[in-house]
């Protein structure tokens, strides 16, 4: 990749960011240069570090190390209100406004303009107008804001924040709720606040749109940054192979999937609209299938639907020829499926219960909470996971979040295998842990496939995706597009499946 020349001064630039997090390092020696007149795309997977560098940038959180310049001078913003009087605003997905106050109260809430004790609204309905007509609104600021659509709504946010900010715009996946034409309103915005020479910083998981805005881009993997580049000098297949891994050349060789066995799970046209398009798929004993795609495309709502966390409203799920209905998690559980989810913090573990009580608790509940399991077999159960799996702890008696995250995902593994399942879902199954933990968890995977257990796998890790799957298949905006099997099973191929079918919407 090119030395991306610096041609003024950057409107923010931070160095050396780092933030910790009990067993987890989110952000290390992350630096990004906000330049003016710019869109600078923030790109990376889930877990990647966006978020969490937003939020360092932002005050939201207090950073561990490295340091920030605005306009050259070192600042410290220790909350989200200071780094907006410093000059940085931020607009996120979910529009942070009041739909019952009118367009102009929410322009200039906090700030209305007054005529002694009352607010002037006759003044700030006339300012509120001639800022909407800045971004090319015809609309009446005296109107509630709900009776706008979101789209106009983004613009609202984006304003509001302009105006109590003006040197750098954060939007944080603006675009996710947007039809095409609105999509093309927002951008006709952000470009007339290039022209104003403000540095925008653009996330989004939609890289047709990243090059259509964008001028240039920082990609983060693993809490670290794997590239800087301007966005006219490569291509989308460039982009790819930074944010799921560099490493093409060292294709796995001798890779040994085994022999898949019988037909164990049939999925024919499942599908829930407005979530993800119909699919269908075949899962064997003996094999693991892995689910690739970038961020939104799909792999999650697959697993989800599969597993009944969202139902589906058509398809069929056949299971050993027989059909069954899953219509929530507890149906799933009691055919004997598994899942472990992609965010183990928020949907997996219960925090302050014990290690020996999050590894029970899907046995538990499979068997019912009226017929509790005894104490000496739920002892017996967890110390032979703790000693299989290998998970590091002082006592089964500690509150699971005290683990360090590979350990925390060991012990949400343990849950699961102790249902004796058939049929096991994994969804980014090594993100956010220790390398050690990472190679520990992938032999597990090799093992149980060996054993007969049938896997889906979810992964951005291509290169351990590639290791061990049998099938793979690649997903696009929520569709399945491609299968791939045999030697077609690469890092380099299923980019190119990803890139091409960017490129050719």
């Amino acid at each position: 990749m090119k030395d991306v020349p610096t041609p003024d001064r950057p409107v923010l630039h931070a160095r050396g960011i780092s933030k910790f997090f009990p067993g987890t390092i989110a952000l290390d020696d992350v630096s990004v240069r906000l330049m003016p007149g710019e869109v600078h795309a923030l790109l990376g997977e889930n877990g990647a570090g966006k978020s969490t560098l937003i939020k360092c940038l932002t005050g939201a959180y207090r950073r561990d190390a490295g340091v920030m310049e605005l306009d050259g001078q070192e600042v410290d913003p220790a909350s989200t209100a200071e780094s907006q009087r410093l000059g940085i605003g931020t607009v996120y997905q979910e529009v942070n406004l009041l739909p019952n106050l009118t367009v102009a109260e929410n322009l200039f809430l906090g700030r209305q303009p007054t005529r002694g004790r009352f607010i002037a609204r006759r003044r700030m309905n006339a300012m509120a107008r001639e800022v909407l007509e800045s971004y090319g609104l015809d609309i009446d600021p005296a109107e509630p804001l709900s009776g706008y659509s979101v789209a106009i709504q983004q613009v609202i946010a984006i304003a509001r924040a302009v105006d109590m900010s003006g040197k750098v715009l954060i939007l944080d996946e603006p675009t996710a709720s947007l039809d095409h034409d609105e999509v093309q309103l927002l951008f006709r915005v952000i470009r007339q606040l290039k022209a104003r020479g403000l540095a925008v910083v653009f996330i989004t998981h939609f890289l047709d749109q990243v090059f259509d805005i964008s001028d240039r881009a920082t990609v983060l993997r693993n809490g670290q940054v794997v590239g800087e580049c301007l966005l006219n000098e490569v291509t989308q297949h460039d982009v790819v192979t930074m944010m799921l891994g560099r490493q093409l050349e060292a294709r796995v060789q001798n890779r040994d999937t085994g022999r898949a066995g019988k037909t164990l799970v049939e999925i024919s046209d499942l599908g829930k609209r407005g979530m993800i398009d119909p699919f269908s798929l075949t899962i064997h004993e003996g094999e693991v299938v892995g689910l690739a795609g970038l961020l939104g495309s799909g792999r999650t709502e697959t697993a989800n639907l599969i597993f009944g966390v969202v139902p589906a409203d058509q398809g069929k799920i056949t299971l050993r020829g027989k059909a069954i209905d899953i219509t929530n998690p507890r149906d799933a559980v009691a055919h004997r499926f598994a899942l472990c989810p992609e965010d183990r913090k928020v949907d997996g573990i219960v925090g302050d219960l014990s290690v020996r009580d999050n590894i029970i608790l899907a046995l538990q509940a499979r068997q019912g909470w009226m017929r509790p399991i005894p104490r000496a077999k739920v002892e017996e159960i967890a110390q032979s996971y703790v000693r299989a799996l290998d998970i590091r702890l002082a006592s089964l008696d500690m509150p699971i979040r005290l683990l360090s995250g590979g350990n925390q995902q060991k012990a949400l593994l343990a849950r699961w295998l102790a249902t004796n399942p058939d049929f096991l879902i994994l969804d980014e199954p090594t993100r956010g842990i220790d390398v050690g933990a990472h190679a520990e968890i992938i032999a597990l995977i090799e093992q149980l496939r060996a054993d007969g257990m049938a896997l889906l796998v979810a992964s951005s890790e291509l290169e351990e995706l590639v290791a061990y799957s049998t099938r793979v298949i690649v997903l696009r905006d929520r569709q399945q597009v491609r299968e791939l099997t045999g030697d077609d099973i690469s890092p380099a191929t299923i980019i190119d499946v990803i890139a091409t079918e960017e490129a050719a919407r």
